[in-house]
């Protein structure tokens, strides 16, 4: 059913049936959709894209930290600048910034050339994402109407991520990976065509751009996770120098950016909003179960297509059981919210994701799908489920009207950021146990290998892929990868235990429509 079916369908006679609304809801959902199904339509092609471009298996985490760093770091300012320039101008060009990206990242000939379309698609990203939610306030009055416009938006943007997956799938089997880049061109170019015809202009509000906190910021966290990636390089290393150079300069640009969000009269993030113990107990929380679901998508992904053998496709719906499960267990948080307080599902919640992270450590070559990945998983997403609608509401409860949107990008932010550092800390982990393995399994190789396989791994220095040798080192760096996981779980729960004090009447009914789940 079309987006604009929808909105005319739910609306009571004599409201919402203007034709023109319909489109212009279409149009803004649209982009939302295109923009979050691009964090995990990707994930079913990375075994496809590590071949095509030969990636190793520590570089290919880029493909999704140089999107998810760019979007997150930027995605406040991207706010500010639709709020000065116009938020239709501004939409616009993230649209259009945004399709050519994916453009070039279908054409991408080399590993460089991918991960430069990747970091401009997340800019692209940052800039229209934002703008498209406050567009719906511009274009639906307040009321019921905007309300059923919410309403589609936020089932639009909830359902991203399984819709990727599968659309990943389908792509990757009967196409190939450059599809999954290639299919934003037209539909981009598509609302770029639409939206000057039926997406109302905002006015202007004067201010300024806080490009020093963006930079920083984005900056320094690009820097950290270059360092514990470089780390898990086997010809680096702690101890090497470039290692080391990148958390020192990374901790610098952080530095700089908390001193110039304190100094800044109108900063991208106000750090009063962090004053909360609530807030800042939700926000731990957000980063630290961010971290550990990248995890999942990325090395479950890997898992499920070399190890188990998987099609493109069939990882795809292998993977929407955990995206049925978190819709699920948000439904049951919000229904009974009101009635016992955000406490209860935030370490129950905690409890469930710990368990589900901690069976993925028991991963070995032999694991079924069914005890292997899918027990674990909809354990891992129901558990996430319960937690996302009390972060949510704890990220706005008690901020003034004018801030809403700048604590919903915050806990917005701090997802994407928290799974791109989390996925850089899983893969140094994830390196170093496939790096003794590997060892261990040297010797067995080297006595019963083809001689096209001798011939493979001398010329790439890696098991072939599909080997016994290849998955059993894969199978056991992943189960290792995960006890960090298990660790950011811990923190989670002892953050839901100890620092959240929240009840039922300090959050507000619902959280602000467009807060990604």
């Amino acid at each position: 059913m079309a987006i604009s079916d929808m909105l005319s369908k739910s609306a009571p006679p004599g409201a919402g049936r203007d034709q023109r609304k319909g489109i212009t809801l279409t149009v803004i959902a649209a982009t939302q959709l295109m923009v979050v199904l691009d964090a995990t339509i990707v994930n079913i092609a990375l075994p496809h894209i590590q071949d095509a471009l030969k990636f190793s298996t520590t570089n290919l985490s880029w493909v999704i930290n140089a999107y998810t760093l760019t979007f997150g770091g930027l995605l406040l300012l991207g706010g500010r600048a639709g709020d000065i320039l116009g938020r239709r101008r501004v939409f616009v060009v993230g649209v259009l910034l945004f399709g050519l990206a994916s453009l070039l990242g279908g054409f991408a000939q080399n590993g460089g050339m991918l991960l430069a379309a990747r970091a401009l698609q997340g800019i692209g990203g940052a800039i229209c994402s934002p703008t498209a939610f406050a567009l719906i306030a511009t274009n639906f009055k307040e009321g019921p109407e905007r309300n059923r416009a919410f309403g589609v938006f936020s089932a639009v943007a909830g359902s991203g991520a399984a819709i990727g997956l599968l659309a990943g799938g389908v792509l990757t089997e009967y196409m190939n990976w450059r599809w999954v880049f290639f299919v934003n061109v037209p539909i981009a170019a598509l609302i770029a065509i639409a939206a000057p015809r039926y997406i109302n202009e905002s006015e202007r509000h004067p201010g300024t751009f806080d490009l020093p906190g963006a930079l920083t910021s984005t900056l320094g966290l690009v820097s950290l996770v270059y360092g514990f990636i470089h780390a898990a390089d086997p010809a680096a290393g702690w101890g090497n120098g470039v290692t080391i150079a990148s958390f020192a300069v990374g901790a610098a640009l952080l530095v700089a950016f908390v001193v110039i969000e304190q100094r800044t009269a109108q900063p991208i993030t106000p750090l009063r909003l962090l004053r909360s113990r609530n807030r800042a107990g939700g926000l731990i929380m957000m980063l630290c179960l961010a971290a550990a679901m990248f995890g999942i998508f990325f090395y479950v992904t890997l898992f499920v297509q070399r190890v188990l053998g998987y099609s493109a496709l069939k990882a795809g719906f292998a993977f929407l059981p955990i995206s049925v499960a978190i819709i699920i267990a948000a439904q049951l948080a919000s229904a009974f919210q009101a009635k016992l307080g955000p406490k209860p599902f935030l370490v129950t919640g905690s409890v469930l994701v710990t368990v589900g992270l901690s069976w993925l450590t028991r991963t070995d070559v032999d694991s079924s799908y069914t005890l292997g990945v899918l027990g674990p998983t909809v354990t891992f997403g129901f558990g996430m489920g319960l937690i996302f609608v009390p972060v949510m509401l704890m990220a706005v409860s008690g901020v003034p009207a004018h801030e809403t949107g700048a604590a919903s990008g915050l806990l917005n932010s701090v997802q994407q950021i928290g799974g791109s550092v989390g996925l850089s800390i899983l893969t140094t982990v994830f390196a170093k146990a496939a790096a003794s393995e590997g060892a261990r399994q040297q010797p067995d190789f080297l006595a019963h290998a083809a001689p096209a396989d001798l011939q493979y791994a001398q010329q790439h220095q890696a098991f072939p892929p599909g080997t016994t040798w290849a998955n059993e080192v894969l199978a056991y760096a992943v189960s290792h990868a995960f006890v960090v996981g298990v660790a950011f779980a811990a923190v989670a729960l002892l953050s839901a235990l100890f620092v959240v004090k929240a009840k039922a009447s300090d959050l507000p009914a619902e959280a602000p429509a467009g807060m990604a789940i």
